[in-house]
């Protein structure tokens, strides 16, 4: 892990392919609204310290050029953490206790020792609404036709896996919901759990907001820190990612530890049609190589935009 990070540290000490005659904002907030999937992921799971494993990442919106409170941001991520899966979802192999092998009754009863205490997912909400929630977490259309149509008391019963921080599976736990129907035709959704050792503290997904701010040239470190503090607690980002041209090894380490995750600027990006001969970039090893077969780049540097 340490040697990982330091890897991607060093990308910050080469000169990125940034366009000198565009803003460095502007560039950074065109690039995130053309941005794919693939790419916005890849500020969660690329920016170091990483916010997310890509296997939890259950969606990721953008937002850009956003603004409130007076304060104005680049863009704002918002994604949905995976932290609970039901058992059938969970396709690796590597499971710590297979629901499916458990015998004896002294295995479950270890399983479900402790309850929880009675959640409500959500409060009186429409048929739609509730249907669309029990897909995104996970639910197949024949396991909500059975929870939409329980009889009145009556629980659905399924087995779970959550994930802990490096994305492996913990022990499985038991899940009880039920549907209360009101005259209206609204529904609320409750669930207790029973678990072995920790308790599950959200149902399925948890939701995250990212500020994305851009290093300016012209600020110092006190200044780019106070700016992005600002625009996190106006924006509601429990998180921030700082995308930046270059910074030295302190920099990096100082933003690190103020919760600010950074990320090199020529990974955000597009590459370009590259000529190996014709690039001035002396760090690559493949500089002035005749044979390479590099065809696009991200770090492509013709020696006209070699500032002298």
């Amino acid at each position: 892990m340490a040697s990982l990070m330091r890897d991607r540290l060093s990308l910050f000490q080469l000169e990125t392919r940034a366009n000198p005659a565009v803003d460095l904002r502007d560039q950074v907030q065109m690039v995130l609204a053309v941005a794919d999937a693939p790419l916005l992921r890849s500020l969660l799971t690329d920016c170091t310290p990483a916010l997310a494993l890509p296997q939890t990442l259950a969606s990721v919106d953008v937002e850009v050029g956003v603004t409130a409170k007076s304060v104005a941001a680049d863009g704002v991520l918002s994604f949905r953490s995976i932290q609970y899966m039901l058992a059938e979802k969970a396709t690796t192999t590597e499971l710590p206790a297979s629901v499916s092998t458990l015998r004896s009754s002294r295995e479950l009863a270890r399983l479900v020792q402790h309850e929880s205490e009675l959640q409500t997912l959500q409060q009186k909400l429409p048929l739609a609404p509730t249907v669309a929630l029990l897909e995104q977490s996970g639910f197949s259309t024949q396991q909500i036709q059975e929870i939409l149509h329980l009889p009145q008391d009556s629980w659905h019963k399924s087995w779970w896996y959550g994930m802990d921080k490096t994305g492996h599976f913990t022990l499985p736990f038991l899940r009880c919901i039920r549907i209360l129907r009101y005259p209206d035709g609204t529904l609320t959704i409750q669930y207790k759990d029973y678990f072995e050792e920790e308790k599950p503290n959200c149902f399925a997904n948890q939701e995250y907001r990212v500020l994305i701010a851009s290093k300016q040239a012209t600020e110092n470190f006190s200044e780019t820190l106070q700016r992005v503090n600002q625009q996190r607690a106006a924006l509601g980002a429990s998180r921030a990612i700082l995308i930046a041209m270059q910074l030295n090894p302190m920099e990096a380490e100082a933003f690190m530890r103020q919760g600010v995750s950074v990320y090199p600027l020529n990974h955000l990006l597009m590459p370009v049609q590259a000529d190996c001969l014709r690039c001035d970039r002396r760090e690559c090893p493949l500089w002035r190589a005749s044979d390479s077969p590099v065809a696009m780049c991200y770090g492509f540097l013709p020696a006209s935009e070699v500032l002298s």
